[in-house]
């Protein structure tokens, strides 16, 4: 879909513009008008770089990365090469960034997607287990899927300006595929025939689910509902290898696993059905029984990764695009495969989903015979036992280590930040910072995702929240001689202005991989600034977060990006916040309930700081 219109002349392009505006600026058609991603200036890439190793580097490593970055930018240098090398990049392609990213964020990436890379979404609890609330639920994910088809989805703005509807195409009928050293994605919509069916695991055993008549329309609710109920009671035995837990395993693991399972014509078969599949409702058994406090958080461990071998992990195939999880114990929410799609598109996803579900069923239909879903079959060899008990032992071993805290922060919301004229995603950044401080004694690294969808096949760019200005708020929030709120109004303005240049393509992390990508692309030797231990430091993102906000009162987890690192998500609602933290429990310096206390502690402390601080002096 990325590349239907592009490759035209002038002549019918420009009539493509006119009809497209003439028709509605509200159709997915307009995404192929978004411009192009800009390659920011290389001497203003060079001076944010530095400002961002300021608060986290020594003076001494910063003053040897400032002679670097000299000689660097020096006038017909490497940089200035590098630079000329990306802006003709930009000439020949739609997006100078999207395939790279996508190569070595994702597809070059050989760690289990499970907790280092998908990421797990929380609904809200179900009053009781019903087939009927998953079949409500896979009839508004077809609702909304019609709208991308038939390209009747709102297009979304920021700041006004409309955004690339691109990855909407891509969640649907895809999935990731494994290799031995890097993977691919594989995307089933634009085949001469789309898949019809979805796939449903339940105890471990896969079903595909044709969820359309043969005249093109989607079954009803209850179609559905007799559907699923056939699996269900099909599918009562327990005692199934769970082979889905393969997809859980190291890539390069699983690589070598999948060549061996697809050899037997009967499993690929069954794994093709998998993987064409629009997308798979995992019916999950009940996990233990928790107090309501500790509710959320198991939940948001069955999220990512279903509790382990002995739970729910093997109901799953971790590789499929989207997962949509419904437990028996009343958990539900889902999991997705990030390669192909930021979390936006996945929430807006869910808020549909959840709207259609509130709606009054429809007058029922009378009931037309459906054949029995198709069970998948799975030859397993002693080669193929002995890979998935690997995989059993090496997610046994994730789920032990995930260390999670999801909860809600109730004493206030975004209307807060709101009426002290502050940015909510600025003001609950700055808590985040002040909170690790506390903890630490010190400032780190910190990745924020900005979304760069207002460019063509736009993905992510980094906010650094850690700035030169948090840096001296935090370290004067506690001090009683400073004027705190001056540092924090100016910390959160420095927050924003970032966040700016990082939506309109002026950040400085993806512009940094891009010349370094350059420099391999040319077979040159890498430039000294990226050997630099500076640029370690700098990737070593101790914190990375992500705001995910949705109407659907939920919350997006994930794991951390680094050893010693937490992983923090956050939906920011009227009156309250929903947060998600995790760490790492082999990490003797983490803790992500600690952080999760601290971070409600220092959002406390700062309304408190606003509200005793007269008008006049903000």
């Amino acid at each position: 879909v990325a590349h239907r219109l592009f490759q035209v002349d002038c002549y019918l392009w420009s009539s493509i513009m006119t009809l497209c505006l003439l028709h509605t600026q509200n159709t997915l058609t307009s995404f192929h008008l978004k411009p192009t991603l800009p390659v920011p200036p290389l001497q203003q890439t060079c001076e944010y770089y530095l400002a961002a190793l300021t608060p986290i580097v020594d003076p001494e490593e910063l003053n040897h990365t400032r002679k670097l970055l000299e000689e660097f930018q020096k006038p017909g240098g490497v940089g200035e090469r590098l630079q000329k090398g990306l802006e003709q990049r930009t000439k020949k392609m739609e997006n100078w960034l999207s395939d790279w990213w996508l190569q070595t964020a994702y597809l070059d990436y050989r760690m289990p997607v499970v907790v280092h890379s998908s990421p797990g979404v929380v609904l809200p609890r179900m009053d009781i287990f019903s087939l009927r609330y998953a079949a409500k639920l896979i009839a508004g994910v077809l609702d909304f899927k019609s709208m991308i088809d038939n390209e009747t989805l709102p297009v979304e703005y920021l700041g006004g300006k409309p955004l690339c509807m691109n990855q909407y195409y891509q969640v649907l009928s895809s999935c990731r595929i494994p290799g031995t050293k890097r993977d691919t994605v594989v995307n089933y919509t634009l085949v001469k025939r789309p898949p019809t069916h979805i796939t449903v695991v339940h105890n471990f055993q896969f079903f595909v689910l044709d969820v359309y008549n043969s005249d093109g329309t989607p079954l009803t609710i209850d179609q559905i509902y007799i559907q699923l109920e056939k699996i269900w009671n099909s599918s009562l035995q327990t005692n199934k290898e769970p082979i889905g837990i393969l997809t859980s395993n190291h890539r390069n693991s699983w690589g070598k696993a999948y060549n061996n399972l697809i050899k037997d014509k009967t499993n690929k078969e069954s794994v093709r059905a998998i993987q064409k599949s629009i997308f798979t409702v995992c019916l999950d058994a009940p996990m233990p029984r928790v107090s309501d406090d500790m509710y959320r958080t198991c939940a948001g461990v069955q999220m990512l990764h279903g509790g382990g071998s002995r739970w729910n992990s093997g109901n799953r195939w971790f590789d499929k695009t989207l997962q949509f999880i419904i437990g028996e114990d009343g958990t539900c929410g889902l999991i997705y495969e990030h390669a192909p799609a930021e979390g936006p598109p996945i929430v807006s996803l869910i808020d549909h989903v959840v709207e259609y579900m509130k709606k009054s069923e429809m007058v029922r239909t009378p009931m037309v015979p459906l054949r029995m879903p198709q069970k998948l079959r799975f030859h397993i060899t002693p080669d193929i036992k002995k890979d998935i008990e690997e995989a059993k032992q090496n997610m046994n071993i994730m789920a032990h280590d995930l260390d999670m805290k999801v909860s809600v922060f109730s004493h206030f919301g975004k209307d807060f930040p709101k009426s002290q004229k502050m940015s909510p995603d600025a003001f609950i950044q700055m808590a985040l910072q002040l909170a690790y401080y506390r903890i630490y004694k010190r400032c780190c690294p910190t990745y924020e995702s900005a979304s760069l969808r207002m460019f063509r096949l736009g993905r992510t760019d980094t906010i650094r929240s850690t700035s030169i200005d948090s840096d001296k708020f935090v370290k004067a929030m506690d001090d009683p001689n400073t004027e705190k709120v001056a540092l924090l109004d100016k910390a959160v303005k420095a927050h924003r202005a970032y966040t700016d240049m990082a939506i309109r393509g002026q950040a400085i992390d993806r512009h940094l991989l891009g010349l370094k990508l350059q420099a391999i692309e040319d077979l040159a030797a890498l430039p000294e600034i990226f050997m630099d231990t500076s640029y370690a430091v700098v990737l070593h993102f101790n914190l990375s977060t992500s705001q995910v906000p949705a109407k659907t009162n939920c919350v997006m987890c994930f794991g951390p990006v680094v050893p010693d690192g937490y992983g923090v998500c956050y939906n920011p609602m009227d009156t309250h916040i929903n947060f998600a933290v995790s760490a790492f429990n082999s990490c003797q310096d983490t803790n992500a309930a600690r952080l999760a206390q601290a971070l409600e502690d220092a959002l406390l402390d700062i309304k408190t700081l606003l509200e005793q601080t007269p008008k006049a002096k903000l």
